[in-house]
């Protein structure tokens, strides 16, 4: 159910990576983004935990499996499908907008494996930084309020990222992650709907820490975030019932 991209291969969205500077882009500019059509083909998107507080109002969150798990809003339970984006591409109305969906095309990426620092690029198949068009990017060899304003948010993106890798290695060296599963009963259906394929805390771990560890959890915060992510689990049913709508809407059939 929850699934997210190899390592080597380019993050969720992005279909090419491209360096932005004044050199290469003197006249390009940035068009205002009509639609979020792009996230269409996902159901599962990556969230920092600064987003928890936000995220489990609208969506479920959930963590990847693999070496190395993130966490992920459940914006869908069937892969390839959004439920939260209408027919027009616009995402739904008061639903929060994940920050990795906000920040493409932009990126910060090391250029090359043996540099050290992270350079702004954006892919060059969106279609929205383009030349002589736009909010300019550039003024000379000078970035513009717009740059100025896009790199800010990867910047503190990136740190938020870091955060999350933080609070997913003390997951792990607690133990606090088991294999998910839900199973939904739904009046209509001859079978329930079983979902795996996605991690969750194990409670029983959690209630079973020590006094001190606990402590430490509440005091860094962490506990908080835990329990942003056990409640939000309960917005499984809510979605599968949307998905339930969704596919009568269409004529199909759910999978039991």
């Amino acid at each position: 159910m929850a699934s997210q991209p190899p390592a080597n291969q380019l993050p969720l969205f992005y279909n090419g990576l491209a360096p932005l500077s004044s050199q290469l882009h003197p006249t390009h500019g940035l068009k205002p983004r009509g639609d979020l059509g792009f996230t269409r083909g996902t159901h599962a998107i990556p969230v920092t935990v600064d987003e928890f507080p936000l995220v489990q109002r609208n969506y479920p969150i959930v963590f990847g499996v693999g070496d190395n798990p993130a966490p992920l809003a459940l914006v869908g339970l069937q892969e390839g499908e959004n439920l939260y984006l209408g027919a027009d591409d616009q995402w739904e109305a008061n639903a929060y907008v994940p920050a990795f969906v906000r920040r493409y095309p932009f990126m910060l990426a090391r250029l090359t494996p043996e540099s050290t620092e992270l350079s702004l690029c954006f892919d060059d198949t969106a279609g929205i930084v383009v030349e002589n068009e736009g909010e300019k990017l550039f003024a000379g060899t000078e970035p513009t309020d717009t740059t100025k304003a896009i790199l800010q948010f990867c910047e503190q993106f990136e740190q938020a990222v870091m955060r999350t890798r933080s609070f997913m290695e003390e997951l792990a060296k607690l133990d606090l992650l088991m294999d998910g599963e839900v199973t939904i009963q739904r009046d209509g259906l001859s079978q329930p709907a079983v979902y795996r394929g996605f991690r969750m805390v194990d409670e029983q771990k959690l209630q079973n820490l020590r006094g001190d560890q606990a402590r430490k959890m509440v005091q860094s915060g962490m506990m908080g975030l835990i329990y942003a992510h056990l409640f939000s689990l309960s917005l499984i049913s809510p979605l599968f019932e949307r998905q339930f709508l969704a596919a009568q809407a269409q004529g199909s059939l759910m999978p039991a």
